[in-house]
């Protein structure tokens, strides 16, 4: 027999192992114009923060060192009160493991440190939260202590040496916890409490994905350059149905084992032209799915029927393997395919040198690229409040984006997942807000006929269960607050900060509010994507820069009333008779500037000075127990508010999570459509609406889609949408609330 030579030794020395659950799509070696390209890509991604300096990175290690020795000794403590012989109590263990970007090696500067507190079986979940967090105030380092035990996941937050740290808990079967513990063991998982198995997912889950990748550093830097990207581009958020830090490590996992021998700047590049030709639903897999005959429930489409209904799944690598994309809509999903078609397009432009990386992390201007929004604002009469209220909502968005993808008239509802400041009510009143903003695209209109688009059912859906889940919870307090408005893209700069809304014009009206730099600082690493600027800015209301004359009852009207009282958008609240209220700001200073004749014209003819009775204008309507109105309005029909069931609540309480997601795509709510001068909806049942008429020139001037929304329109199929299952059944006697409701009028 020949024996072999020795290049072919060496071949089979190179044999690649094998990733994922198909063979790689190319094992060619990177050339010197990809390291090229990979030390450029470094050098862009500097600036943004995305890598942290080496004595950072040393303190969290100090700081993590100091935390686990202080498990160490709280177990022995515990172990000592249990009576646990002294020859255990030395060997018995404990240990602090991490997950996340931490573990991950993507952390960005000031990022949190997701831990898990791992203990032997002795050790009770009551104990943690009891004589641990006692342990843990006694530490000087530590501050903003807060337990959350009741959560799905519970967790124990603080900030220990000025690094913000949050702690799960898993209690093993075990009597001892061995230093070289691997916590990918599925025996782990045998006979433990259900809270414990979901603590332990996301150390499992980081720790797959490490051992899943050919190259660690190729990957790290890949998906640094492609979190900072999603970031940049809004599509970060898995709470709004974007995808989340795990996803993202997913999707560049997989990537990385498609090219195994690929450096960062060609992964990047492959990573866009991977998942922009996908063909979803079909689920991204880093490895195959186990079954370790546990009987806990996983993502098997051929079992449960739900997950048949899932839009974009990408499976995480360990046992129980769960679709971590469960919140993504038919809207979202659309916009990051579009997404990944243009960064497509721009990477092919940077491995040509005819671009720099510095274009990938170019944002766009998301108030520019839709004709009509939904602005959401969230309002309670304190700090602490306004925290949890805006937590829950924010929570809940993701539920009104699918009332409203069903909707018959709107083909995409996008939401940013960056929040603003919202505006004051009034300057004598305390309260704190926070607004956030929909891109909507309508249908193109077929016929010649007026098109009336009701969407009180679809906002009314969303706030009925945002305060079901309020009231259950024992969170809400009088005065907290949901707002509904639609509002045009000329419009938007009167609400937004002139940092993110630029002034349209020279006369136009300044941002009511300045954010400061720091605000917007999208490095922090945070799983809802961008910051959220902090409610102590909300504390001094900057008032409009256009002279407001006092309407016939006293002050001049709120930052949102007068975005509410143009034309378009017109409002009624639960007053007493009153009489007409002049003209917003904005309606006064048209009248003034004759400079554009054809936009005042258009202006005049599609408003028109007078105005129906049944819409004068106020405020918009408010959720939540009505203040005393600012602003006349028309009589309302006074009657006890009652808590009126639409029929999409009536779906959301009688259906079971399986039945909601299995229902028919081409079932829509009802729209109503009813004339301009028609009664508002609500009348007689405790409720007021908002009703608004869009009224342009032709369908093509005010429908057409711009380019984006074309692309998008293009991506979408009619599919159900996410599962909004988790609505807690409505108390028995509900907090009256008044009724939101917006009606536009669509014209050829």
């Amino acid at each position: 027999m020949a024996l072999p030579t020795a290049n072919q030794v060496a071949l089979g020395r190179e044999t690649p192992k094998h990733y994922g659950i198909t063979s790689p799509i190319s094992l060619v070696q990177a050339k010197e114009a990809d390291l090229v390209l990979t030390h450029r890509l470094t050098e862009a991604l500097k600036p943004y923060g995305v890598f942290e300096e080496e004595l950072e990175l040393q303190r969290r290690i100090h700081v993590l060192g100091k935390l686990n020795t202080l498990v160490k000794e709280w177990i022995r403590d515990v172990s000592e009160t249990k009576n646990l012989p002294a020859s255990v109590i030395e060997s018995v263990g404990g240990k602090i493991f991490t997950f996340g970007s931490y573990r991950l090696g993507v952390h960005t500067k000031g990022a949190d440190i997701d831990a898990l507190f791992v203990a032997p079986r002795h050790v009770e979940r009551t104990d943690f939260f009891s004589s641990f967090l006692d342990k843990l105030k006694e530490q000087e380092e530590v501050k903003d202590l807060r337990a959350v035990e009741e959560a799905f996941v519970p967790v124990i937050k603080l900030s220990f040496d000025s690094i913000e740290i949050d702690i799960l808990f898993a209690r093993l079967a075990l009597q001892t916890i061995p230093k070289n513990l691997d916590l990918r063991d599925d025996g782990l998982l045998k006979n433990l409490d259900i809270r414990c198995i979901r603590s332990l997912n996301g150390c499992r889950v980081t720790d797959e994905i490490l051992h899943l990748v050919p190259n660690i550093e190729n990957f790290r830097l890949t998906l640094r350059t492609i979190k900072l990207w999603a970031k940049r581009h809004n599509i970060y958020s898995n709470i709004l149905g974007f995808l989340g830090g795990v996803s993202w490590a997913m999707l560049v996992a997989r990537t990385c084992q498609l090219y195994p021998n690929a450096v960062a700047s060609t992964l990047v590049h492959k990573f866009f032209l991977v998942f922009s030709k996908w063909e979803w639903p079909n689920p991204v897999l880093l490895k195959q799915p186990e079954d370790c005959n546990l009987n806990l429930p996983v993502w098997d489409p051929r079992v449960t029927p739900s997950d048949r209904y899932h839009l974009m799944p990408i499976i995480t690598p360990a046992y129980p393997q769960q679709n971590s994309t469960y919140n993504v809509s038919v809207s979202t999903r659309a916009v990051m395919v579009d997404e990944f078609k243009q960064g497509l397009s721009i990477t092919d432009e940077i491995l040509q040198n005819k671009a720099e990386w510095s274009k990938l992390f170019e944002a766009p201007n998301f108030f520019q690229k839709y004709k009509h929004y939904i602005v959401l604002l969230a309002s309670a009469p304190t700090e602490k409040q306004h925290l949890e209220w805006v937590g829950l909502v924010e929570s809940k968005i993701r539920i009104l984006v699918g009332n409203l993808e069903k909707n018959e008239f709107i083909t995409l509802a996008h939401v940013n997942p960056q929040s603003f400041p919202g505006p004051k009510e009034s300057r004598e009143k305390e309260e704190v807000s926070t607004m956030w903003v929909i891109g909507v695209i309508f249908k193109k209109m077929e016929t010649s006929e007026n098109l009336n688009v009701d969407l009180t059912i679809d906002i009314q859906s969303f706030t009925d269960t945002v305060y079901r889940q309020a009231i259950s919870s024992k969170m809400f307090e009088a005065d907290m607050k949901i707002q509904a408005m639609h509002v045009k893209k000329r419009q938007l700069h009167q609400l937004l900060p002139s940092l993110v809304m630029p002034k349209r014009r020279k006369h136009s009206t300044e941002g009511l509010r300045q954010m400061n730099d720091s605000s917007l600082d999208l490095s922090l690493d945070s799983d809802n994507s961008m910051s959220v600027p902090s409610p102590t800015a909300l504390s001094a209301a900057v008032p409009t820069s256009t002279p407001v004359k006092s309407g016939p009852l006293g002050p001049p009207p709120s930052p949102i009333a007068a975005a509410a009282s143009q034309p378009e958008i017109q409002a009624s609240t639960m007053s007493p008779p009153a009489v007409k209220r002049p003209g917003s700001p904005m309606q006064e200073e048209r009248k003034r500037l004759k400079s554009d004749s054809e936009e005042s014209a258009t202006e005049r003819q599609t408003s028109g000075d007078p105005v129906p009775s049944s819409q004068t204008t106020s405020p918009p309507p408010t959720m939540g127990p009505p203040a005393a109105p600012q602003t006349p309005s028309p009589p309302a029909t006074m009657c006890p508010p009652v808590a009126h069931k639409t029929p999409n609540q009536e779906v959301l309480e009688e259906k079971s999570p399986k039945e909601h997601q299995m229902e028919d795509p081409s079932i829509v709510p009802e729209a109503k459509t009813e004339d301009s001068g028609a009664a508002s909806v609500g009348e007689g049942e405790g409720g007021t609406s908002v009703e608004a008429e869009v009224n342009e020139d032709s369908i093509s001037e005010e429908m057409a889609a711009s380019e984006g929304e074309v692309k998008m329109e293009a991506n979408i199929t009619r599919m159900v949408s996410t599962d909004l299952s988790d609505v807690p059944l409505l108390p028995a006697n509900p907090i009256p609330v008044v009724k939101n409701s917006i009606k536009l009028r669509l014209s050829r």
